[in-house]
């Protein structure tokens, strides 16, 4: 006998927007869940902003969609810009109208959807969120999975039928299975800005969402409610303070002239890795989110591939927990599906974002520019484009795998 001093059908691990959004989509289907994180409550992590559009359904159908579109900012069109040519390219996404009822991308920061989430799950019957909770260790047999859970009072015991891997980057349940983590890491780090400075007076016709390429420094500039968010490079190993005031009024300067006079209220540095783990799957355990994959951040597809992995699991979890279907095929096919999209196009897509945005001249122009004009005048190869940027053809693809 098992004295677990918890019960749950599905235990999943972290939070952030992926784990909190695959335990509210559980509980709304009937299955008990408890969601723990270690700490005190939702990160308030700036990394990701930006919702795509079958993301977006995806909220809609668990009725979270309402509340960030009106917390957050529709942004149709997206900009990319070359910082040599002074060239604008502009793809509008209301081309999707018939594709999408959300023709655009949403910008709202990643831990507002978490935290409603989270909430949400709470309130509801089947739903329990456990915050200041730290997975210690777990051990599986054939029925289920014991996991030590370190609370501020206690170590406490949980036992369910199945566990999720949501908690991040630095996953301790990817870890404590030994699943390899394979791929690499860029040489240089991401710097992130935030600020409320009008950067929009400064740059004539900018839009919410702007690629801009440079082979020096090449810089994504996202609109949210209240800020402007900045990503740029940073350069490893050359013993600069990047979070320093002078290199960030440095950035500034190179963008809107005068750098001293830009107040930003978030400054962070981190790694970025390309990355998937061996397998999304070893037994009852299952991975989702940034502790099975990491990518760069150009093209918004870290959270939002996170999202699908969990909507992806939490169906064939409700086939297995609530159809009585058989475990194994559906979730070794989680496991095909989301693995294959994870390296067939989140890695592909997001290497070849930053090497068209950094690239040297053609023509005067950077990569970036030059394969972007050619889809002005070509109707067909622009919603090839849009579809696949805007994650549609990821979706697609993966429906294909048995």
């Amino acid at each position: 006998m098992h004295s677990a001093s918890k019960r749950a059908q599905v235990l999943v691990v972290g939070a952030g927007p992926v784990g909190a959004f695959a335990a509210y989509r559980l509980a709304r289907m009937g299955i008990d869940t408890i969601l723990i994180e270690a700490l005190p409550n939702c990160p308030e992590d700036m990394r990701a902003s930006t919702f795509h559009p079958p993301s977006i359904e995806m909220l809609d159908a668990l009725e979270l969609s309402e509340a960030l579109i009106a917390d957050g900012l529709k942004a149709p069109v997206y900009q990319y810009r070359d910082r040599r040519s002074g060239q604008t390219i502009e793809l509008d996404m209301t081309e999707l109208s018939e594709v999408t009822p959300h023709p655009y991308r949403l910008q709202c920061e990643q831990y507002k959807l978490a935290r409603l989430a989270s909430a949400r799950l709470d309130a509801h019957p089947c739903g329990t969120a456990l915050f200041s909770h730290r997975l210690l260790a777990f051990e599986q047999d054939d029925t289920g999975v014991t996991v030590q859970v370190e609370t501020p009072m206690a170590v406490e015991q949980i036992r369910c039928d199945y566990m999720i891997g949501a908690d991040g980057a630095n996953s301790t349940v990817r870890k404590w299975t030994g699943i390899g983590f394979n791929g690499f890491t860029w040489p240089e780090s991401f710097l992130t800005l935030s600020t409320a400075y009008p950067i929009e007076q400064h740059i004539k016709g900018l839009a919410n969402v702007n690629y801009v390429a440079d082979a020096t420094e090449w810089c994504v500039l996202l609109r949210v409610p209240t800020l402007w968010r900045m990503l740029v490079p940073a350069p490893g190993g050359t013993g600069i303070d990047y979070l320093s005031d002078a290199y960030k009024s440095g950035v500034f300067d190179r963008l809107v002239g005068d750098g001293k006079a830009v107040e930003t209220y978030h400054r962070t540095l981190y790694r970025v890795h390309q990355r998937v783990a061996e397998t999304f799957r070893q037994g009852r355990v299952l991975l989702a989110g940034d502790a099975a994959h990491l990518n760069n951040p150009l093209g918004g597809f870290g959270m939002n591939s996170g999202l699908h992995d969990a909507w992806n699991l939490t169906g064939k979890l409700e086939q297995i927990l609530i159809g009585g279907e058989p475990a194994d095929p559906l979730l070794d096919r989680f496991d095909r599906q989301r693995r294959t999209i994870s390296h067939e196009f989140i890695q592909s897509q997001t290497i070849q974002n930053k090497e068209a945005m950094e690239s040297t001249d053609v023509d005067g122009r950077s990569l970036q520019e030059s394969k972007l004009r050619a889809l002005l005048d070509d109707k067909e190869a622009r919603m090839r484009h849009l579809l696949a940027q805007g994650m549609f053809t990821s979706l697609r693809r993966e429906a294909e795998i048995a």
